[in-house]
């Protein structure tokens, strides 16, 4: 039983925690949190589907073995990797939901900082003056 899966090299940069809190900066970095979440969630999706075809593997063996009136320790062994497959098939459905909705919030989150502050970055990245940074009339 043995696995196709394998890290990949290629896909999003995590975005450097690099205090850059300007608004491109901040787009820049949800937009690849959003790219590195949808990635994650396809990888998991391959990782549910390779899990339940080895836990079903793993129980068609299991009564293989049963059915050549082996040790039942094998039995009993090789239906536990089943049972554990089907254990970790559960958990690893439950992060590939967590993913997905975790996705879901920062592509919303993203939209939203947009309509928050894209025309104020606008305006200011168009004028000629400097402007203040922030806080600044908060004296």
């Amino acid at each position: 039983m043995s696995s196709d899966l394998a890290p990949r090299p290629h896909g999003a940069v995590p975005a450097p925690a690099d205090g850059d809190n300007r608004y491109k900066a901040v787009q820049a970095k949800l937009d690849a949190l959003g790219r590195a979440l949808d990635d994650a969630e396809l990888g998991l999706e391959e990782l549910v589907r390779s899990v339940k075809k080895n836990t079903k593997r793993a129980e068609d063996a299991a009564r293989d073995v049963a059915n050549a009136q082996l040790d039942p320790k094998f039995v009993e062994l090789t239906s536990n990797v089943g049972v554990a497959l089907g254990g970790a098939g559960v958990q690893v459905k439950k992060l590939h939901d967590t993913a997905r909705e975790t996705a879901d919030l920062t592509h919303e989150t993203k939209r939203t900082h947009s309509k928050l502050y894209g025309a104020l970055d606008d305006i200011r990245s168009n004028r000629r003056e400097r402007t203040p940074k922030p806080g600044f009339f908060n004296r």
